[in-house]
């Protein structure tokens, strides 16, 4: 096994608030959902812990669009230019996941420090980190205080369908964290992938998998 460091310091802190503050807006997004049915915190409390939270996430979220777009990092979430290619390796990929892991086969993808996500990996999080957050955050914003921008929620089709939008990417993610937790204890120690991306930023891999030169 070789040490590779694939989680720069910037994007474990990036990572740590980031998942600290879905999961607080998961929680409170639920109960302001639910606010009589679930009666944990007062919904004065409940909105303003919502509403920071929600700045938060969207100040963390330039932070880290500019640390991409400053860095030749942004290389890691490129998908294959080979259609074809990409599909076929996502495949393995989704064969490894559903059946191989459970048999011992090798993970088919060997991260480098250019190449850190596999194909399945690389397109969900660039619909996350570009279509879904982005729409999350834009229809907060407009929810938060529809009198300030009465004609962008018209034109976005009103309240409802704004609603509608963050609802269905709250349960999305409601449903991607649970999902995401498992696959990170897919390494070759249950608490590999966590202690990588939460200690020290080092992914432990394979002899044979070190970083060709074009990934360096």
């Amino acid at each position: 096994m070789q040490r590779i460091y694939l989680h720069p310091l910037p994007i474990r802190i990036w990572h740590c608030v980031n998942a600290v503050g879905v999961v607080t807006m998961l929680l409170t997004g639920l109960q302001l959902r639910y606010h009589d049915l679930i009666d944990l915190v007062s919904f004065r409390t409940l909105v303003t812990i919502h509403n920071w939270t929600g700045a938060l996430l969207i100040c963390n979220y330039f932070i880290w669009l500019l640390y991409y777009l400053l860095s030749d990092k942004t290389r890691v979430y490129h998908a294959e230019l080979s259609p074809t290619k990409h599909f076929s390796e996502s495949l393995r990929q989704l064969q490894y996941y559903s059946y191989g892991v459970y048999i011992g086969s090798p993970n088919p993808h060997q991260p480098s420090a250019y190449k850190k996500f596999n194909p399945m990996q690389s397109m969900t999080y660039q619909v996350i980190m570009f279509f879904l957050l982005p729409a999350v955050y834009v229809t907060g914003i407009l929810l938060w205080d529809v009198k300030h921008f009465p004609a962008v929620v018209e034109f976005l089709g009103g309240v409802r369908v704004l609603d509608t939008v963050h609802v269905l990417v709250f349960i999305f993610f409601s449903f991607f964290i649970p999902f995401h937790i498992y696959l990170g204890s897919l390494g070759h120690t249950p608490t590999a992938h966590f202690k990588a991306m939460f200690v020290d930023g080092y992914e432990e891999v394979e002899e044979h998998a070190s970083p060709s030169k074009s990934d360096a």
